[in-house]
């Protein structure tokens, strides 16, 4: 790989993404509608360009061709289409952050339980469709439509410095400040991956004679109540955790059983995991301080 085109490479990490491409000696193109700052000064090109509009995406590729397209902002079928439509014949490889979130509530679950080359394909419109269901649509219109080869990488929720969300900081802060945070099952345990992890993966997954679908997480997995009690280690202070709550006060980590992924087949392609025990503690020592 020599050129990458990157959508979303300005936050969170699409710049560890971008980071790890440039460490690599690749040429990048970073794809923004330049609302926000590209964190790289001089060493990637820009492309002003609105990512859901496919008149924007077509105007902007013309005449350009890119080894590989990282996409970290398509989020449903209509977000496919544009790519596939714009893209056809300038790209070797398309590379789609997709989700955990397009399997059941289940543990250990493996790539097999999702199959995005026989799901229906929907309809709906984009607005009337879920998170899930969105990056479900993606998926298969991905692997039935596109005639590029298509890598779908399913994370879990990502956890690191930089995360915009702020869900790990919110539990924090909550305990901190003595607020109430509700877990419908505090022994549920749940997998996630830190944000230098899933930019580093992306790169090397790219580099890899693989197609389809494939998971990407940490090893190991963390109930809540185990969660909890590493955030009140770090803050000194007992969290407030009710067994009855309203909306308000549910944790975004909420879930009512075990939901983690298998990473073995990336593991037997040769990719090592960092153990989530190994950097978790930190991040939350970091976060609290």
């Amino acid at each position: 790989m020599k050129t990458a085109l990157v959508f979303g490479g300005t936050r969170f990490f699409g710049v560890n993404l971008v980071q790890e491409l440039l460490n690599k000696g690749v040429k990048v193109t970073v794809a923004t509608r330049q609302n926000s700052e590209v964190p790289f000064e001089n060493r990637v090109e820009t492309l002003k360009v609105d990512r859901f509009d496919l008149d924007s995406v077509k105007e902007a590729v013309s005449g350009r061709n890119w080894d590989v397209v990282f996409d970290q902002i398509c989020f449903n079928a209509r977000d496919a289409r544009i790519a596939i439509q714009a893209l056809t014949d300038k790209i070797h490889t398309y590379i789609f952050t997709s989700t955990m979130s397009v399997y059941h509530y289940a543990e250990n679950v493996v790539e097999a339980d999702f199959d995005p080359y026989s799901y229906p394909i929907s309809d709906t419109p984009p607005d009337k469709v879920t998170y899930q269901e969105g990056k479900r649509q993606a998926e298969a219109v991905f692997f039935q439509e596109a005639d590029f080869p298509v890598i779908a990488v399913r994370i879990p929720i990502v956890l690191g410095e930089h995360d915009y969300t702020e869900r790990l900081l919110l539990h924090i802060n909550r305990t901190k400040e003595g607020s109430m945070i509700g877990f419908p099952n505090l022994q549920a345990k749940m997998g996630f991956i830190h944000q230098k992890e899933a930019g580093n993966f992306l790169v090397w997954v790219s580099e890899q004679n693989f197609n389809g679908p494939i998971n990407a997480c940490a090893n190991e997995e963390i109930s809540m109540a185990e969660l909890m009690i590493l955030i009140e280690g770090e803050v000194g202070k007992k969290a407030i955790l009710p067994s009855t709550f309203d909306s308000t006060e549910h944790s975004p980590y909420g879930i009512e059983n075990n939901w983690n992924m298998s990473n073995a087949k990336a593991s037997e392609l040769g990719f090592r995991f960092s153990n989530l025990s190994d950097w978790l503690p930190s991040l939350i020592k970091h976060l609290a301080n």
